[in-house]
């Protein structure tokens, strides 16, 4: 577990990936965004105790998309935490388990790395473990301290998530830093202009800290290397 910004902890990173999750502090409450694979939920509640805290202080999980790395562990921490699970209403039924996740192509797109999560999406398999979303949440909403922002491109109801007060953007998978840096996953991207939109957004914010679906956070000159990014998308 790292903190990026005051309360907010990154989980994860070392396989599938490198996909992460973040633990994200509010007085007594805790709210995470994403829960990594199914084997992974001991991690995420072992982080919880690591802050002195117990399960149940784990208010609300809100999901940035319903791709298997960043969902399996949900029923699992819903059942030992009993957390609000929230997703966007386009994400929602993959999450309950009533429909499978778009799917992208199977033509090899660099960086080749990434492919066996191409084939896993396009099979559905393997499958998560359904849990049924508690409410959906859009633009402007707020979720704890977290404010949503309706990120198209990646997928339809894609997620991205802005706590202003500590100067941090988790971009989910719009970015990524493994294996390299770009703007997501090529093979990924299902709308490239609703994409380019949610990059040229990101910028505008101008975050210090800009955390990723896959990889570490962005670090340096953070606002320089987005802008850049939503630039030569």
């Amino acid at each position: 577990m790292r903190e990026l910004a005051p309360g907010v902890h990154s989980l994860g990173g070392t396989k599938g990936g490198r996909v992460r999750a973040f633990l994200v502090e509010s007085g007594r409450e805790l709210t995470l965004v994403d829960t990594l694979f199914p084997d992974d939920a001991l991690e995420v509640l072992d982080a919880i105790r690591e802050l002195g805290r117990i399960p149940r202080d784990l208010k609300r999980i809100v999901l940035t998309h319903a791709h298997r790395s960043h969902l399996g562990g949900l029923a699992t921490l819903k059942r030992e935490t009993r957390a609000q699970v929230l997703a966007h209403e386009r994400e929602a039924d993959v999450v309950a388990g009533d429909r499978p996740a778009q799917a992208v192509g199977l033509k090899p797109t660099r960086p080749l790395r990434t492919f066996p999560f191409q084939v896993g999406i396009f099979l559905n398999r393997p499958k998560h473990t359904p849990c049924p979303v508690d409410g959906t949440v859009d633009d402007g909403d707020a979720v704890g301290p977290l404010e949503v922002l309706h990120a198209p491109g990646h997928s339809p109801g894609h997620l991205a998530f802005h706590l202003a007060d500590r100067d941090l953007l988790i971009a989910g998978d719009a970015i990524a830093t493994w294996p390299r840096f770009e703007a997501g996953w090529p093979a990924f991207t299902l709308n490239p202009d609703q994409h380019r939109e949610s990059l040229a957004r990101f910028a505008s914010l101008e975050a210090r800290v800009v955390a990723v679906g896959h990889g570490d956070a962005v670090g340096g000159d953070t606002a320089a290397k987005v802008h850049a990014l939503a630039e030569a998308f």
